[in-house]
């Protein structure tokens, strides 16, 4: 017997904000609105987009929890890389970067493809999940050193830290002074992209916030410049027209 499903409801999974926050313009009157496209419908996507603008539209996707699936028999980097050779976008100057909270992914990943790796690091005291899993007792402080920098210059061509590793904050949620992380990255050839940078007042650090309101933005081009100044290369941000026009007012001074 088989039920039929109302309309708009098909098999497919549909987006939902995965982390409801304390915010009223949170959008989550969207939940279930939209499917979530497929790795290969993006890649498709990025051609359509590319050939209507007339100019290269680059994705940046992460191999999400790939100890766990792998765990269930569901390799993501054999599979991504399939994809990727299908498309040809598998290539050193693809415009495809491919990113991973966990080191033994993107590994796995270099074997495999040629695209631009980065490894994606949490706060300073964490252990990637893979080394959890593998027992491996190193944190994420330790693979910051620079034995650990040229260790991932080996297999990653960059780094996805939370900023909090480029700039220390003091107890009152302002920010403190910059940690050699950038200059130490960039001697062994290592790109740093840093997340994520938000407009709204609680994902600011304590200087950038305007008044009481969760809900108001505070002035993150003034906390993108300061970031800026730390020499990294970019940066990840929930506010890509703010990231640009920032990016735009620090190289024109």
């Amino acid at each position: 017997m088989h039920r039929k499903m109302p309309a708009g409801f098909g098999g497919r999974l549909r987006g939902k904000d995965p982390e409801p926050r304390d915010l009223a313009a949170q959008p989550t009157q969207y939940n279930g609105r939209w499917e979530i496209p497929t790795f290969e419908e993006v890649l498709k996507w990025q051609d359509e987009q590319t050939r209507k603008r007339g100019k290269q539209v680059w994705i940046y996707p992460e191999t999400k929890h790939p100890t766990y699936f792998r765990k269930l028999g569901l390799g993501l980097e054999e599979r991504v890389a399939k994809l990727l050779h299908k498309h040809g976008k598998d290539r050193r100057n693809s415009p495809v970067i491919l990113q991973s909270f966990e080191p033994t992914s993107i590994q796995r990943l270099n074997k495999l493809v040629d695209n631009p790796l980065v490894v994606l690091l949490s706060t300073a005291n964490s252990r990637p999940w893979d080394f959890v899993e593998t027992g491996d007792p190193r944190t994420v402080a330790d693979l910051i050193t620079p034995k650990g920098l040229r260790e991932m210059a080996g297999y990653a061509q960059g780094l996805g830290p939370t900023l909090d590793l480029i700039i220390t904050k003091k107890a009152d949620g302002s920010l403190d002074k910059p940690t050699t992380l950038v200059s130490d990255a960039h001697k062994v050839g290592l790109i740093l992209h840093p997340y994520t940078m938000r407009n709204e007042n609680p994902f600011l650090p304590a200087e950038y916030r305007k008044g009481t309101d969760v809900d108001a933005y505070g002035d993150p081009f003034g906390a993108f410049r300061t970031y800026f100044a730390t020499g990294i290369d970019g940066v990840f941000t929930d506010n890509a027209d703010t990231g640009v026009l920032a990016r735009q007012d620090f190289v024109n001074g």
